[in-house]
């Protein structure tokens, strides 16, 4: 059986058994098992599963399983570590730079039943499968486009199938009222209002975010954050509580000047004749 090693990003294995030839164990890396052929009960976590050919399993990090057969099965798994799908970002299209295939691997929905497919979306995973193994066979799958198009496209079943059976995914979608309430929690520190930071909280690539917000709010990410903070700034201003050096360090400045200057761009008047 073929396992990762330190400079693998992506292993294909196939085997058959009739007795399930590890014990119970859990992994440093994702796998994806396809049942082939055979039956029997898959232990995962907690639960005992039935499975039969046409059964699909996602494993990630967090998950122990075995394999308890009660006839001769063939599975095919493909293993693959974060490396994988980070590396090959500039080939994904918008939804799995939103929500990525690691996501996928730790639904807890996917850990209790076996995912449903109709028949066509059956058939579809079928041949991806057979796909893959034949391409195993003819390079380094773990640099090839087409075999990642063909993994990737395995999620895209998986999330039909369970939008399908009307299972909510956590990681589907962002919730625009989440990311506002974030905004204007965290405007007055800036490094955490950084298109990189806000990005990676809501775990989406930097790219895709910019053109989210632009999308949802029909204003850019930057010109919220500027014009919401104008305002509070001015807010303060006017209430004529704080002095221009409490109002800069509540908001992250350096100094008055800093913030002067800040303003003075955003509004094109100085802070002391708002404050007049």
């Amino acid at each position: 059986m073929k396992k990762l090693n330190q400079f693998d990003t992506l292993v294909i294995d196939e085997f058959e058994e009739d007795q399930y030839h590890l014990p119970r164990h859990s992994h440093t890396y994702y796998e994806i098992i396809y049942i082939i052929k055979g039956s029997g009960i898959h232990q995962l976590n907690k639960n005992l599963i039935p499975y039969q050919s046409g059964d699909l399993f996602l494993l990630s990090t967090d998950d122990e399983h075995y394999f308890d057969i009660k006839e001769t099965t063939r599975f095919f798994f493909i293993k693959f570590t974060d490396t994988y799908f980070n590396s090959n970002k500039k080939l994904s299209c918008d939804e799995f730079l939103l929500n990525t295939p690691e996501n996928f691997m730790r639904e807890q929905s996917l850990k209790e039943n076996v995912l449903k497919l109709n028949e066509s979306c059956a058939a579809i995973l079928k041949n991806t499968i057979d796909n893959i193994r034949t391409y195993n066979n003819t390079g380094n799958i773990s640099t090839s486009p087409i075999a990642f198009y063909q993994i990737l496209s395995i999620f895209g079943l998986i999330k039909e199938s369970l939008q399908q059976q009307n299972i909510k995914f956590s990681g589907f979608g962002i919730d625009n009222d989440q990311i506002i309430s974030y905004i204007h929690q965290n405007i007055y520190n800036p490094k955490l209002v950084q298109i990189k930071t806000i990005a990676a909280h809501f775990n989406i690539s930097q790219n895709y975010f910019g053109s989210y917000f632009k999308r949802n709010f029909t204003i850019s990410y930057r010109e919220y954050c500027n014009k919401l903070r104008t305002q509070l700034i001015e807010k303060r201003i006017q209430n004529k509580q704080l002095s221009l050096k409490q109002i800069a360090y509540e908001f992250g400045f350096t100094d008055e000047s800093h913030l002067s200057n800040y303003f003075k761009k955003q509004r094109n008047i100085n802070p002391s004749a708002v404050k007049k």
